[in-house]
């Protein structure tokens, strides 16, 4: 404003002295004309050319008159001379003088246009800046007000109020944390960890930590998944929420919108590297929340500290009134100090936990224990065992999750539905953390259930199929039979919803799927326990149950139809992209009661004549077509194709992690082959892939055919991949 006022007094000022400086000049171009002028007037006659100069002398002894100078006898000539130079300095002198002022008269204008502008854009910005200023005052006093109210409201609750509890909430690029009371509740400093948005839920009566959450908010649907977990947050909790790095860049509008029901005044302009914090009562009111703006692309919005006092509400206004029973004894347990379970403790409906209907002695599945490696993501947690204890024949007392470490919250979520739930001490790090956490869970489920000749290992991210157990029930009595067989396993890892069709149908495979199996007693007290990887070897536990010396030339049992979906989209080897990529499609029986076809058509030689039996009957496709154009496989119903690809050696899979990329399914690694010859369906197709030489099913390829290869030196031929 200042600078504004002093641009305003110069140009007046300017304008002021260009006025007085014309008037000076046209005063002096009126003298200079009217002295012209005496001069023309002064040389005699009507065409008088000057002025002339006179001395006249007066003396006692002399007496003289000069013109010009000059004595009388030379007068004429010599003031003919001096008329002409003068007249011609004086045009001289007048002709610089109007270029000089016409020059500076030109500048100074120019000068007052730049000061006129330069008047206009600090007006413009004095303008938004109150505007701005306003804005600001208007959010703070906002904040203020609600923080007040709910402090005055919920502050002087009655004899069973709390008091007061005091918050500080700090959001930065390098830095999270919460603190209540002094005393610091979540501290996440770790460099290159914690991006995203942290999420703390306190019980409004106690201020006690319910839950915590953290959303990579960077990486795709994390918004989604808060939002969910928002969306089943009781109302009336408090909700504490922080941005750590980065928090927006796949924040949807939608996910912007939860945030504004829940109070938050800058939903919509939280953006890239922006720092925000909030503290607000779940239904909707804002107790406080600060914002700091990041100043550019490449830079972080300063840190934000925020602080508020929040008053706690009675213990009667947060309790729900359940009738009397054994299942609402743990309902009310869990729900006084958990949160984000939604209907769970939803005060008028709450959803059952009670799921499975009458177990059958007689059905040999219900004595097989069932053993849930879990970790600490509960909510994945309950979902798995909300979908397990909903399928038919689930026995609960066989039910036992292992929790790797002293984790509170999936412990809690095990007793809600009455299950039994073991924590131990992890050991290891990264995979091999994984690895030893498995080996303990096997140990301990034998050790449970000693008279238990199978056992069937899930993990807390997998939905199961309402036919799981009945799958098992009919399959596992393979393991028996066949000793070629090592495992049975729910999962298909080729079997996505374009590559599966019958969900009676069973495969043999050479690589162990994982992802929901049964195996026996003897193959693990046998073999693997005391063969099991060691802590300090970072491996894989399934890659390692593939390895040749472990495997030792047995396969597995697999359905066409997947039996169980991996939902989980966060882990130590998971993120929402690959979730996206290779799972999100999977196939995923959802019928009750399937009758599994042909069961003993997969011990070992029956199977190899059914393979025989198809690729004799199999119709080859056309091998001049490129495998990635959707001609390739013709569009028919019901028929057998065989596609022959070259594989030179047991290990050359650079052909058929190819020709996988062309159908879209499984490509990081070879899976779900039986001797180099991979099954699946396309366009309700079955298609038989052979592996020539390798696969001693090449003999089936027709002599003059040319099998399919990948060659790096050729991509763009389109007769090959």
């Amino acid at each position: 404003m200042v600078t504004l006022i002093i641009n305003v007094l110069f140009i007046i000022d300017t304008t002021q002295r260009m006025s007085s400086d014309m008037d000076n000049d046209q005063n002096k171009v009126k003298d200079e004309e009217l002295h012209n002028g005496l001069a023309m007037r002064g040389s005699g006659g009507t065409g008088g050319a000057g002025v002339i100069k006179l001395e006249v002398v007066s003396s006692q002894s002399r007496v003289s008159v000069t013109i010009d100078g000059a004595t009388e006898h030379s007068m004429a000539q010599t003031w003919k001379t001096q008329m002409w130079c003068e007249r011609v300095v004086v045009k001289a002198i007048l002709t610089s003088l109007l270029v000089r002022r016409s020059t500076v008269r030109v500048l100074q204008l120019a000068l007052v246009l730049i000061l006129m502008a330069t008047v206009v854009i600090n007006v413009l910005f004095i303008a938004d800046t109150i505007k701005r200023l306003n804005n600001e005052s208007m959010f703070d006093l906002q904040d203020r007000l609600r923080q007040a109210n709910g402090v005055a409201m919920r502050g002087s609750g009655g004899t069973g109020g709390a008091g007061v509890i005091k918050l500080e909430v700090v959001s930065s690029q390098s830095r999270v944390s919460v603190t209540i009371d002094g005393a610091t509740i979540v501290d996440d400093s770790d460099e290159g960890k914690g991006r995203g948005i942290h999420v703390l839920v306190l019980h409004q009566s106690t201020g006690s930590v319910m839950a915590q959450r953290l959303f990579d908010t960077y990486s795709p649907h994390e918004d989604e998944a808060m939002s969910l977990f928002l969306s089943m947050v009781t109302d009336g909790r408090i909700v504490i929420m922080g941005i750590k790095d980065e928090g927006t860049f796949q924040m949807k509008q939608s996910t912007r919108d939860v945030l504004k029901r829940l109070g938050s005044l800058r939903s919509q302009q939280i953006g890239w590297r922006d720092m925000w914090a909030m503290v607000g009562q779940k239904g909707g009111k804002l107790l406080a929340e600060s914002y700091s703006r990041s100043p550019e692309f490449n830079s972080w919005g300063a840190p934000v500290v925020l602080r508020v006092d929040i008053g706690l509400s009675t213990a009667v206004d947060s309790e729900c009134d359940w009738s009397e029973s054994e299942e609402n004894w743990r309902r009310r347990s869990f729900c006084s100090h958990i949160e984000g379970y939604g209907s769970v403790c939803s005060c008028s409906e709450p959803a059952p936990l009670t799921l499975t209907g009458v177990v059958d002695p007689d059905d040999p599945i219900s004595s097989v224990p069932v053993a849930i490696v879990a970790s600490n993501r509960p909510q994945y947690l309950y979902r798995m065992l909300r979908s397990l204890l909903s399928a038919s024949g689930c026995n609960p007392a066989m039910i036992t999750v292992f929790i790797d470490g002293y984790f509170e919250e999936p412990l809690e979520v095990t007793k809600l539905f009455g299950l039994r739930g073991i924590q131990h001490t992890p050991i290891g790090v990264a995979n091999a953390r994984i690895s030893q956490h498995y080996k303990a869970s096997l140990t301990a489920t034998f050790n449970l259930f000693p008279d238990a000749k199978y056992a069937i290992v899930l993990e807390e991210d997998l939905d199961v199929s309402p036919d799981f157990f009945q799958y098992f029930s009919q399959t596992m009595r393979l393991l028996d039979e066949d000793e070629s067989l090592y495992c049975i396993s729910a999962w298909n890892d080729q079997g996505y919803e374009h590559t599966s069709a019958d969900p009676h149908l069973l495969y043999r495979v050479e690589t162990m799927p994982g992802l929901g199996w049964l195996l026996s007693r003897r193959l693990y007290k046998e073999q693997l326990e005391q063969s099991w990887p060691t802590p300090e070897k970072l491996w894989d536990w399934d890659m390692w149950m593939r390895l040749p010396d472990i495997r030792r030339q047995r396969e597995c049992i697999v359905p066409d139809v997947s039996r169980t979906y991996h939902f989980g989209s966060s882990g130590l080897n998971m993120n929402s992209y690959f979730q996206d990529i290779y799972f999100n499609k999977h196939a995923f029986n959802t019928m009750p009661h399937i009758q599994l076809h042909h069961i003993d058509s997969v011990k070992k030689d029956n199977y190899e004549r059914l393979v025989h039996d198809l690729l004799r009957k199999a119709i080859v496709v056309d091998h001049s077509k490129s495998p990635c154009e959707q001609s390739f496989i013709p569009d028919t119903t019901g028929h057998t194709y065989v596609v022959f690809i070259k594989m030179l050696a047991p290990k050359d899979y650079s052909t058929w992690l190819s020709l996988a990329k062309c159908f879209k399914i499984w490509d990081l690694d070879p899976r779900g082959y039986h001797h180099s010859m991979w099954r699946f369906f396309y366009k309700r197709n079955q298609v038989l892939v052979v592996g020539v030489p390798n696969s001693p099913y090449s003999v089936f390829k027709p002599s003059r055919l040319t099998p399919l290869y990948f060659d790096d030196r050729n991509t763009g031929d389109q007769n090959r991949l």
